[in-house]
C-alpha cells in the first residue's frame, strides 16, 4: 500500500498531530528553567514537568474504552480544547502552582487526544503497512516538535517565557478547527463506533489483564521514566547549569536529537513491518542504554551533540515499534482499552519520571541519574525477550 493511496482522512490526523505536537514543544527547551525561577528551592520543579501527565494516569484507560463506544473523533475535539485551555493558564501563570494547573489541565486534554487519535490510526491500516502508516505518522508529529523547541527557545529570549504559551495556542487552534469541521473523520468515526459498540466493556477489561500486554506497559512506562525525568528534565539543568550550555543551544541540541528521531521513527515503522516489531525494540533499547551511559563522559556542546544524536536513534526506534507490537498483540475490539493502558503506564513514567530523577540529580548528581537510566533500559531488554520466548511457546 502506497503513501499515496492512503485515505484522506489520514492525512488530517497528520495535519492535526503535527500542530499538537508543536504547540506542546514550544516550551520544551525552556519549560524546567522556567519552573526553577518560579521556584527557586527546585522542590516542586519535577511536579510542574510531571502535572502534564498526572491527570492522564487516571483518564487513559477510560477514554479508551469510551472513544470505542462514543466515537474517537468527540474525545479528540475536546482533548485539543481543554489542551487550548491549559496552555492559556500557562501563559497566565506568575506562580509554579498556577504553571502546574496549567500543566494539568493540558496533560487531561492530551489523555483524551492522544488516546483516541492512536486507537483510531491502528483502525485504519492492517498489519501488513500498520507500522509504516504509523511511522510516517509519529515522524510528522517529530517534525513539529522539531520545529517547536528551538522556535520557543528562540521567542522565550525575545517575549519571555509566558508569553511562548500564547504563541502555542495559537499553534494549536487550526488543529481544532481540523478536527472539528471533517467530514472524514465524521464518516470513519461512525464506522469505527459501529464496528465496537457490542463489545462488552467488562470484556475488554477483563482482557488487559493479559502477562504479555504488561509487559510491554512496563517497558513503556520505564521507556518514559528516563524520557521524561532524564532527557526532558535533568539533561536540560544538565547542560544549562553543570556544561553552561546557553537555552539557545539547548535547543539546538533538543532540535537535532528531535531530526535523528524524526529519521528513526519513519524508517523503524518500515523495520517493522520487514523484520518484526520486537526485534527493533530490542535494537532502540540496546541503542538508547548506550547513549544515556555515554553521556557523564561529555563535557561541551561538541561533544554531547553526536551522543545526542545516537542516543536519540535509539528513542526513534522505540516510538513507532513499540506501539505496533503492542497492537499485535491484541484483537482489534479490544485496542482501544488496550492503547489506553499501554498510554496509562506511560503517563505512571511521565508523572514519577521527573520527580524521581531530579531527587536523584540533586542528592546524588547529574551522571548518576544518567547510569540509571542506561541500566533501566538494558533491563528491559529481559523483559521483552521474555515476552518472545512466552509467544513462542
Amino acid at each position: 500500500m502506497r503513501l499515496e493511496s492512503y485515505p484522506r482522512v489520514y492525512y488530517e490526523l497528520l495535519s492535526i498531530g503535527f500542530m499538537v505536537i508543536m504547540s506542546i514543544s514550544l516550551s520544551s527547551a525552556f519549560l524546567p528553567i522556567m519552573a526553577h525561577k518560579l521556584d527557586p528551592t527546585g522542590s516542586l520543579v519535577g511536579l510542574a514537568i510531571s502535572s502534564w501527565f498526572l491527570t492522564r494516569i487516571f483518564i487513559e484507560v477510560p477514554s479508551g474504552l469510551i472513544s470505542a463506544k462514543v466515537g474517537r473523533r468527540k474525545l479528540i475535539v475536546r482533548g485539543i480544547l481543554l489542551g487550548l485551555l491549559g496552555s492559556m493558564l500557562c501563559a497566565l501563570s506568575n506562580s509554579i502552582y498556577i504553571l502546574i494547573l496549567g500543566r494539568t489541565l493540558w496533560g487531561f486534554g492530551a489523555a483524551l487526544y492522544f488516546t483516541s487519535n492512536t486507537a483510531l490510526m491502528l483502525d485504519l491500516f492492517n498489519p501488513e503497512v500498520r507500522g509504516r502508516a504509523m511511522g510516517v505518522f509519529q515522524g510528522i508529529c517529530f517534525l513539529g516538535s522539531f520545529l517547536g523547541a528551538p522556535l520557543g527557545a528562540v521567542l522565550a529570549r525575545f517575549i519571555g517565557f509566558n508569553a511562548v504559551f500564547i504563541v502555542a495556542m495559537i499553534a494549536v487552534l487550526p488543529a481544532f478547527l481540523v478536527a472539528f469541521f471533517s467530514k472524514d473523520l465524521r464518516e470513519i468515526d461512525k464506522v469505527t463506533r459501529r464496528e465496537y459498540e457490542t463489545i462488552s466493556v467488562r470484556n475488554i477489561v477483563a482482557s488487559l489483564n493479559d502477562p504479555a500486554l504488561l509487559g510491554v506497559c512496563y517497558v513503556n512506562l520505564s521507556r518514559m521514566l528516563v524520557a521524561q525525568g532524564v532527557m526532558s528534565t535533568v539533561f536540560q539543568l544538565y547542560l544549562n547549569e553543570s556544561l553552561g550550555i546557553t537555552v539557545e543551544f539547548i535547543g539546538l541540541i533538543l532540535a537535532v536529537r528531535t531530526i535523528s528521531m524524526i529519521s528513526l521513527v519513519v524508517f523503524s515503522g518500515y523495520l517493522a513491518d520487514r523484520f518484526g516489531s520486537e526485534h527493533v525494540v530490542l535494537l532502540g533499547l540496546a541503542i538508547n542504554a548506550l547513549g544515556q551511559g555515554l553521556y557523564p563522559l561529555a563535557s561541551s556542546f561538541e561533544q554531547i551533540l553526536p551522543l545526542a544524536i545516537m542516543e536519540s536513534a535509539g528513542s526513534g526506534f522505540l516510538f513507532t515499534s513499540l506501539i505496533v507490537y503492542l497492537s499485535d498483540l491484541v484483537s482489534p475490539s479490544l485496542r482501544g482499552g488496550a492503547v489506553g493502558l499501554f498510554r496509562t503506564f506511560m503517563d505512571l513514567g511521565g508523572v514519577l519520571g521527573p520527580i524521581g530523577f531530579m531527587l536523584i540529580y540533586n542528592s546524588l548528581g547529574p551522571h548518576m541519574s544518567f547510569w540509571l537510566a542506561s541500566a533501566i533500559l538494558t533491563s528491559n531488554v529481559i523483559t521483552i525477550s521474555l515476552i518472545k520466548m512466552r509467544r513462542k511457546s
